[in-house]
């Protein structure tokens, strides 16, 4: 089934634009010219939508209005939001990055540009959906689960590992996103030794797939292990992700550089602090990160 996405601005060239990028490359989307008709439409329809494009600058109820509406909601604050703006500059991003915005486009953008963040903008979409679901089935047992370790290396074993946890917490859902997320950056840019500039340069180039299936294979770097610690006690369930990697300079990433929204990729870190967790915390050379959520009634 398509996916469905609500574009949102006061300019009908732009929408008429995006409406036919997006359509040709097999999306579903209904437009709304202003902020008041776009709250009305997440309101009614806001299930069947996978993401919203939103322009900052519009009368009335602005975009930056929409934004904290949709993440004070919550059914509907795992909706990705795509801001916007013809205003390119870090304070800008950082501004949108406070109130929810994981994703930006800065006009005047491209075809590609805008199809790269609106396929990071899916996958964020589809990962929380899939676990969503994974998350109903009947796995009450691991309620009662103190502790427990696992080993993985691929992304799929990840993509298990993170189901199966997530189910310790009263919120599944919004722990697995932001859990697999950390475990991708501990297998990727750990284990694998990709850089954030090597996976931005093997996107754009189109080898990213190849390559990431190459260095799984390796003899050496596929052979690494990340190994997932969990615990339970009575304030907060913990999460150690450690990994086999040099580590990086995690004082850097305390929060995501707004510029980084502006790319492709590399909201993983802000996803587990903003969506996920109570608490991140990286350890030592970066290679161990402690994520924890509080304990609920």
């Amino acid at each position: 089934m398509p996916h469905r996405l609500l574009l949102v601005d006061d300019e009908p060239f732009n929408l008429e634009l995006m409406t036919e990028l997006l359509e040709t490359a097999g999306y579903e989307t209904v437009c709304a010219d202003n902020g008041e008709q776009a709250w009305q439409i997440l309101q009614q329809q806001g299930c069947t939508l996978s993401m919203v494009l939103l322009d900052k600058m519009m009368p009335g109820l602005n975009g930056f209005d929409v934004l904290k509406r949709i993440k004070n909601t919550p059914e509907l604050n795992f909706l990705p939001v795509i801001m916007q703006t013809a205003i390119g500059s870090p304070a800008s991003v950082q501004q949108g990055m406070e109130a929810g915005a994981f994703y930006y486009l800065t006009k005047p953008f491209s075809r590609d540009m805008l199809l790269a963040v609106v396929k990071a903008a899916q996958s964020h979409w589809d990962r929380h959906q899939a676990f969503r679901e994974l998350a109903k089935q009947h796995l009450d047992a691991l309620a009662h689960l103190q502790q427990a370790e696992f080993r993985l290396r691929t992304l799929k074993e990840a993509q298990t590992v993170t189901a199966l946890l997530a189910r310790t917490c009263t919120q599944p859902e919004k722990v697995a996103t932001g859990l697999f997320e950390l475990m991708v950056n501990a297998i990727e840019h750990g284990n694998l030794g990709i850089s954030y500039a090597d996976k931005t340069r093997l996107q754009s180039d189109g080898g990213w797939e190849e390559e990431l299936e190459r260095r799984q294979h390796d003899p050496v770097l596929g052979q690494r292990e990340v190994r997932i610690f969990f615990e339970r006690d009575p304030a907060c369930c913990r999460f150690t992700i450690q990994d086999m990697g040099d580590g990086f300079d995690w004082q850097n990433y305390q929060d995501c550089p707004a510029a980084s929204l502006l790319a492709s990729h590399g909201r993983g870190i802000l996803i587990a602090r903003k969506l996920s967790f109570d608490n991140v915390e990286y350890q030592g050379n970066g290679n161990r990160v402690v994520a924890s959520v509080l304990q609920t009634a």
